[in-house]
């Protein structure tokens, strides 16, 4: 597998005399967070983290997308949280895209560098620390879990994209495929969160239009993102966040690979409960 880069904000702010014509767009039907307006004045601090500041790019909205929170983390050297998680119920994924960071997940110290990708099920005891002189900086995906009875709740774990083979998309030649980190038939998962990896001139040759909510990070390259009846671009250090239902496809535009880190929900009956 090749070695990947992975884009990270940084912050910063715009001089006075750049133009304030941007990409940002909110719809009914999805939203796209460019990263140019990924600053300093929209960072947030979170309970328990010590020198961290955040970015958060989704989180549940009544009559939006409704399952799911995301947010960028930057954790400065010595920084961490000996208590991230508050919500008793929320499972999470974390995916670092720049420096190194220790994960402790269920008593077992885990190095994690870019690429590093750590399932944590609802009610774990972990805690994230910044033991280098970098900072670092990671995705963090977070949804209430939905116990069904009789089926388990997933394990944790923790690996790299460099240590999972992508599966190639049917009828492709291997232009588009997924790194999928749990198998999509395993019930006891209700979200996923994988990497979807476009070669240059690879398409989604149809208007996906589901159930699913979706948060997409642009990981590496650029692409043209049909987005419910929009052609928007996007490049790495985007993020698109789309309703259920919204239609979406793409165009890779090259000269590289586009990947984009993906969340959606999944694998269970819709409650129909209010």
């Amino acid at each position: 597998m090749p070695d990947r880069t992975y884009y990270a904000p940084h912050g910063g702010h715009p001089p006075q005399t750049d133009l304030l014509t941007g990409r940002a767009v909110f719809t009914d039907a999805y939203a796209v967070i460019p990263k140019d307006v990924m600053r300093d004045i929209v960072t947030s601090y979170l309970p328990f983290w010590d020198n961290t500041r955040a970015w958060i790019l989704a989180r549940p909205l009544s009559g939006f997308a409704e399952t799911f929170w995301q947010a960028i983390l930057e954790v400065a050297p010595g920084g961490g949280s000996d208590t991230p998680e508050t919500d008793a119920g929320a499972e999470g994924v974390v995916f670092v895209v720049e420096g190194e960071m220790t994960l402790t997940l269920s008593s077992e110290r885990h190095v994690m560098t870019p690429g590093g990708y750590a399932f944590i099920p609802q009610g774990s005891d972990w805690t994230v620390r910044n033991d280098g002189d970098q900072p670092v900086r990671f995705h963090w995906i977070r949804k209430a879990y939905e116990t069904v009875d009789g089926i388990d709740m997933p394990p944790a774990f923790v690996t790299n994209e460099q240590d999972v083979a992508p599966t190639p998309m049917p009828d492709t030649n291997g232009k588009w495929a997924t790194t999928r980190f749990v198998d999509p038939a395993d019930m006891r998962h209700d979200m996923h969160v994988t990497i979807v990896t476009f070669e240059p001139g690879a398409v989604i040759p149809f208007l996906e239009t589901h159930v699913m909510e979706h948060g997409l990070y642009v990981l590496e390259g650029k692409a043209v993102y049909r987005l419910n009846r929009d052609w928007v671009e996007v490049e790495a250090g985007d993020f698109m966040w789309l309703r259920a239902f919204c239609p979406q496809a793409c165009y890779a535009g090259g000269p590289g690979p586009f990947r984009y880190l993906l969340y959606k929900d999944v694998n269970r009956l819709a409650s129909l409960s209010t």
